[in-house]
């Protein structure tokens, strides 16, 4: 008996000392950080809470304002002046005059995607043992089934592929003169093509969808990448569920509406974060946000006192609201500011910095940087220079602009570099203004009255952002060595480009010959007919294209002003009159 005892007690000291010593090696080893990041479509510069105070803006951000003082805020941040561009930096880590995005956005019309021989964010993150998840909008192309995100390196997708929809109905139209071709555009990688969200607006849709896959993964030991890139606050202008009254003083309508639409996103993120909380995820989480473009100030955006709007190159259209927040910063203090030179093609080397994952063999060339260091305030910036971007398509044609070659650059080409304090702009940058948000009381300020002092026919503009942040004064007279300096980089710049590319729009991704639905098309049979009349939590699916009419012509702004009516055991949308 005593021998047996013996025994007893020497294995249980043994299986006590082996998982002692296996949990003194789990917390050895060091833990991957969960990565989650927020991109906000047409979010203007003067549009974010700790901008908009010092702006003379009313909107309000208090939770993005809260993450951005407790982590850093980066205030010399760059993307690209229109959604694809920048999205297409963000994941592959590579400038647009390398991947043929150098003209407009991916239609859905339009057979092209972002080069498959690209290995994005997601595949070097799933290749370092990441889950990797997407939600909202992808906008790099679809019409083959290699194009789609699922394929490119995430695990599921949630969202849909063209650039815009209703943010209740989710139809969409396309080209956006003709509207000829419309259809429902939303996809689960899982269940392929679907209108179950109908009737939701599609921020509360992306975070409910965002909370499940946080609720899953919690479940397993390995780290999480979470690409949410939300609609908000992309056009079109529709009011969210809970209206706010904050803004009922502004008189623009487009200016109150959108508004509401981004305090619902700050409150959005809000339930997101909370969510990693009750998980016990957001202490492990690297949370990112920005904006793929600066705001459209057509639709309620605003980038003042920046110079432009949305797809130009201007200040306006460039400059991106930023920030970083997470205890793996290592931050000593509260409300760091970051002015190093950071862009979003930095993102992907950073981000595996961070994640300290290696990059893949047979990755291209990254013009983006590792800024790890330089966003923790360790180190100053990798980058001196960002190719804004070389648009050889640009309006050419529409304007019978003749080439005018200088220094052996055809400076009529839509073109434009920053290195240092220099900014270089050539061709036409766009829309040239500097528009006041419409709430503003600052109209009688000497200060904010900008008044261009260059010729906006001139081919040639060159600024000092450093001292002249609101490109007020075009200095290109002043500086001629300058001017050759910087347009003899973009003859460099031009050398490496590959050719734009931009094809036309093909009838086949007609959704009514594919089930009503915007999916991949190319050698795919045609399906003629309606979206399915499937009853279910949200109504019928096929009520999507007639309510998008309503919401068009203006009947109705929210669901607010519709009810549900049971009647024969069936759900009707009901329009009170």
């Amino acid at each position: 008996m005593k021998v047996v005892y013996s025994i007893c007690m020497l294995l249980s000291i043994l299986s006590f000392s082996s998982s002692d010593n296996y949990n003194k090696r789990r917390k050895k080893s060091p833990k991957k950080p969960h990565v989650v990041f927020v991109l906000a479509d047409d979010f203007g510069f003067n549009d974010i809470g700790y901008h908009a105070r010092d702006y003379g803006s009313q909107m309000y951000t208090p939770f993005l304002d809260s993450l951005a003082e407790k982590g850093v805020k980066l205030e010399n941040y760059y993307v690209q002046p229109i959604c694809s561009p920048t999205r297409g930096q963000l994941l592959s880590g590579r400038y647009q005059i390398h991947t043929g995005l150098m003209h407009g956005v991916l239609k859905g019309t339009q057979a092209h995607g972002f080069p498959l021989d690209n290995i994005l964010l997601p595949e070097q993150l799933r290749n370092c043992g990441y889950k990797t998840h997407m939600l909202g909008k992808w906008h790099l192309g679809f019409h083959k089934d290699e194009y789609l995100p699922w394929n490119r390196g995430f695990q599921s997708f949630f969202g849909f592929l063209t650039g815009g929809e209703n943010y209740y109905t989710k139809h969409k139209c396309e080209p956006k003169k003709t509207r000829k071709y419309c259809g429902v555009d939303m996809y689960d990688s899982r269940r392929g093509p679907t209108n179950s969200t109908w009737g939701v607006y599609s921020t509360d849709v992306y975070i409910r969808k965002a909370k499940q896959i946080i609720s899953a993964h919690r479940k397993t030991n390995k780290p999480l990448f979470l690409y949410l890139a939300l609609q908000s606050v992309h056009g079109p202008l529709q009011m969210p569920p809970q209206r706010s009254r904050r803004f009922r003083d502004i008189k623009d309508r487009d200016r109150r509406v959108y508004g509401s639409m981004v305090l619902a996103m700050d409150r959005a993120l809000k339930r997101l974060s909370q969510h990693l909380k009750h998980a016990r995820m957001w202490k492990d989480t690297i949370f990112i946000f920005s904006t793929d473009n600066g705001g459209q100030v057509k639709r309620g955006g605003n980038n003042w006192p920046l110079r432009g709007s949305k797809g130009t190159l201007w200040e306006g259209g460039v400059k991106a609201v930023g920030f970083i927040h997470g205890k793996f910063l290592g931050l000593q203090s509260s409300n760091v500011v970051n002015r190093e030179l950071i862009h979003v093609s930095d993102w992907l080397p950073t981000i595996m910095s961070a994640t300290k994952c290696p990059i893949m063999t047979g990755t291209k060339p990254l013009d983006g940087y590792d800024q790890w260091d330089a966003i923790r305030g360790l180190s100053r910036s990798k980058r001196t220079e960002i190719l804004h971007n070389i648009d050889p398509l640009f309006n050419k044609k529409k304007l019978n602009v003749t080439p005018d070659i200088r220094h052996g650059f055809d400076v009529s080409i839509r073109a434009g570099i920053r290195s240092g304090k220099w900014k270089l702009l050539t061709g036409i940058p766009g829309m040239d203004l500097w528009v006041r948000p419409p709430e503003c009381d600052c109209y009688n300020k000497s200060e904010l009255n900008f008044k261009p002092q260059n010729n906006p026919t001139q081919n040639v503009k060159l600024f000092d952002i450093e001292n002249d942040p609101n490109e007020t004064a075009e200095v290109s007279k002043f500086h001629p060595e300058v001017v050759e300096l910087l347009l003899s980089r973009l003859v460099e710049y031009n050398a490496s480009a590959v050719p734009a590319v931009y094809p036309p729009n093909r009838r086949l991704v007609d959704p009514k010959l594919h089930g009503g639905f915007w999916v991949p098309w190319k050698n795919k049979p045609q399906k003629q007919g309606r979206i399915e009349k499937k009853s279910h939590k949200y109504g019928p699916r096929n009520h999507a294209p007639d309510s998008a009419q309503k919401f068009k012509a203006g009947k109705f702004e929210t669901f607010k002003d519709l009810f549900w009516e049971k009647k024969s055991h069936k759900r009707r949308l009901v329009k009170l009159f």
